[in-house]
């Protein structure tokens, strides 16, 4: 069997793991193995290659199964554990591998983070601490188009979350990447650039301050400043010409032409472990592993040949990276980069200057187009000055301040300091040039809504097309492909539909009422230390989904409710608000306000002009209808405001929905009040992993007892009603739209606390 064919029956069997809705029992899995393994002897070579991707595809079963086992077996009670520290912040936020519990050896260890405590002395990597932990099983707000933080952790095989109740240092010593890595920020103290120097050459990003962190996302830099395929080519490369350079002092019959790429390979593995690992170094190491192997066999392997082992050995050493952004967007990447020298080269140029420039040039442009799609999937928006910005970057801190801060880091540990404090000023200049340069640009980032997806391939249509010359054989073909990935961009409003999104913002309550394009709010989030669910959340979300908000319904005051009210205000200065705070700007919110918008009905009910009630229970209830359907929207209020309600205005509460108040708390959803609004549905903002146990066991049962189906963002994620003539339906996105066995509800099936 060809190499490449086993790399593509390894691709194909891992690739299930991106979509399974659920990871398939023990036995099944067996019936897969003896299938494939009757199927890898039969004569035929396709059924041959079938059961070798079954072979794989429970190879990565079986992994998925081995990184959830701790999910389903730590949480619920205080674990004794035995962690070694891999990653650290130096104040509250630990990652590290739980390599013994309960006196045992655990293997594979577990990953888990530990938040939220000191520990008792200094800490570094490396050190191995004795714990009495609560773990919990990884948990992420899920909303469509947003940041998948259960996907991320499984790909980085942090499955775990806890804190600790009690810490014993057993072996203190640092690893000699801490030891290394405390040396050399202790000599890099003085320059100014010294988090980008970290970051470029060791991979230590959270030292990068936000304004840096603009600056590269808005002109699509970003890229460079990690530790990255480059750098560990670099090394490589470095390795390979030292050994080459040695080699001309040997002897003719002593000289071997695989020496240097062997000598390189292993400068690029060792220069990973340096660097701690990381995911994109790590396969790098891989992949250029892979790369030697196949060179030292003695056979010529095209470029695809070469990208599809590579991208198979990576997948076969850890299935569970298929689920990583990263990896993705590299392999995307080096396969653009294929594609685009292989269907457009390079003309050849006789001056060796133009040609260099032209090269970058072309590669540039090349790379740009190509990369878009995967960059609007990623990151949902492009820089219109990454092409120039690139032009820069790419030679700058490819052949300058890369191979300075190598050398430096080299010199750190056998050179003179005074060569080595030479290339600190050196690549501290270049970075100072640099960022000048990117500080002139103008702000080119834009954000892009969903409907462009399919329209972001176009540029790959049009390179094939012209390529082959399609446009002249089958037109018609071609016209159909480019109008099938430009209609969505025609986004038709369907007459007398309207829908009502509950965004998933933890412990906090944001929803979005949507029709004919246009949105408006009613409260937005939470806010946190550095950051708030506007400006993380919500603004994302109505970008990706081509909304234009015109107002906000701000329900009370606390800081759960309008965490992202001054982010969205500074996005969309011409936002109305309504609240029942009497705050300048804010048109009033009371009893007996009404108002129409988009053809929908908006009509306040509580708090009345001059209550003396405070706090959750002036929250403004509104009701949203159409004529047909409705939904109440109620805040924090709870039973003293329900019952003051109650008393004179019940009559105008029913409603088909109702947003349940309080986040399910016991102190409010009362039994009159479900009664009184006769609803079918009850959906619930809260946060999984609360400290008041949000929502209350004994509201979820009332609420099913008056008949209301009951839906809540811990289990389900965002939450959308949609509304039309016909009737409503409500669609989670967790076990609905979008069912993932890595979306799933891990750990204790009622651990909400």
């Amino acid at each position: 069997m060809a190499l490449s064919t086993l790399a593509a029956c390894i691709i194909l069997g891992i690739l299930p793991l991106l979509w399974l809705p659920a990871l398939p029992d023990i036995r099944s899995i067996w019936c897969v193995i003896i299938s494939g393994c009757l199927l890898a002897c039969v004569r035929p070579r396709f059924l041959r290659y079938g059961g070798i991707t079954l072979l794989i595809f429970a190879w990565g079963v079986l992994n998925a199964m081995q990184a959830l086992w701790p999910t389903v077996n730590l949480p619920g009670s205080n674990r004794q554990v035995e962690v070694i520290i891999t990653e650290t912040d130096n104040m509250t936020r630990h990652q590290a591998k739980i390599v013994s519990l309960n006196g045992k050896r655990l293997f594979p260890a577990a990953g888990i983070t530990l938040y939220g405590q000191y520990l008792p002395v200094p800490i570094c990597t490396g050190q191995r601490w004795a714990m009495t932990v609560r773990v919990r099983a990884m948990h992420g707000q899920l909303n469509d188009g947003g940041f998948d933080s259960q996907r991320y952790a499984l790909a980085n095989h942090l499955p775990l979350s806890g804190r600790f109740s009690d810490a014993r240092l057993i072996v203190p010593t640092c690893s000699w990447r801490a030891d290394y890595l405390q040396s050399l920020t202790h000599t890099l103290s003085p320059y100014f650039w010294r988090p980008v120097i970290l970051a470029l050459g060791m991979g230590e990003r959270s030292a990068l301050e936000s304004p840096v962190k603009e600056i590269m996302r808005q002109t699509g830099i970003a890229h460079l400043m990690a530790i990255s395929g480059l750098h560990i080519s670099l090394a490589a490369m470095l390795g390979g010409v030292i050994t080459r350079g040695i080699q001309f002092y040997f002897p003719a019959n002593r000289v071997n032409w695989a020496l240097p790429m062997l000598t390189g390979t292993l400068c690029a593995i060792g220069y990973a472990c340096l660097t701690g690992l990381q995911p994109p170094a790590l396969r790098t190491a891989i992949s250029l592993s892979v790369w030697a192997t196949l060179r030292l066999s003695g056979r010529l392997w095209s470029p695809w040949q070469v990208w599809l082992c590579c991208v198979a050995a990576i997948l076969f050493i850890d299935p569970l990276s298929i689920l990583s952004y990263s990896l993705w967007l590299s392999a995307f990447a080096v396969a653009a980069l294929l594609f685009w020298y292989q269907w457009l080269p390079m003309p050849a140029q006789q001056h060796w200057l133009m040609h260099s420039s032209m090269s970058l040039i072309h590669l540039q442009i090349g790379m740009t187009l190509l990369l878009i799609p995967i960059q609007l999937s990623m990151f949902h928006g492009i820089s219109l000055s990454s092409l120039v910005a690139n032009l820069v970057a790419i030679p700058l801190v490819t052949f300058v301040t890369v191979p300075l801060i190598l050398t430096g880091m080299l010199l750190h540990l056998t050179g003179p300091p005074l060569i080595e404090e030479v290339c600190w000023y050196l690549a501290n200049q270049t970075l100072a040039l640099l960022f000048a340069f990117l500080r002139w640009l103008p702000a080119g980032w834009i954000n892009i809504d969903a409907r462009w997806q399919a329209a972001a391939w176009v540029p790959w249509l049009m390179l094939i097309c012209w390529r082959l010359s399609l446009w002249c054989r089958i037109p018609a073909l071609c016209l159909t492909c480019l109008t099938m990935l430009l209609l969505p961009l025609w986004r038709a409003d369907r007459p007398g539909e309207w829908s009502v999104h509950m965004l998933d913002v933890g412990q906090g309550l944001a929803m979005v009422i949507e029709r004919n394009g246009k949105a408006i709010l009613y409260d937005t989030g939470v806010v946190w230390p550095g950051g708030d669910s506007g400006q993380q959340l919500i603004i994302p979300w109505l970008r990706w989904h081509a909304l234009q908000p015109e107002g906000i319904i701000l329900s009370h005051e606390h800081l759960d409710h309008r965490g992202g009210l001054e982010s969205l205000l500074k996005a969309w200065p011409e936002l109305w608000v309504r609240s029942p705070l009497g705050w300048a700007g804010h048109a009033p919110c009371f009893r007996g306000e009404t108002w129409q918008w988009q053809g929908l009905t908006f009509s306040a009910h509580w708090p009345l002009p001059k209550a003396q009630m405070q706090g959750n229970n002036i929250s403004c209830v509104v009701k949203v209808e159409d004529g047909q359907h409705s939904i109440l929207l109620t805040g924090d209020i709870e039973t003293q405001g329900e019952m003051a309600m109650l008393s004179h205005y019940w009559q105008h509460l029913q409603s088909t929905l109702v947003q349940v108040p309080h986040h399910g708390s016991n102190t409010s959803s009362s039994l009159p009040f479900l009664q009184r609004v006769e609803g079918k549905a009850a959906v619930a903002s809260a946060s999984r992993y609360n400290a008041w146990r949000f929502p209350s066991l004994k509201v979820i049962k009332r609420y099913r007892e008056q008949g209301y189906q009951w839906y809540d963002t811990p289990h389900q994620g965002q939450i959308t009603i949609s509304f039309s003539p016909q009737g409503w339906e409500i669609h989670s996105l967790r076990d609905q739209l979008l069912p993932r066995w890595y979306h799933q509800w891990f750990g204790v099936p009622n651990d909400n606390g």
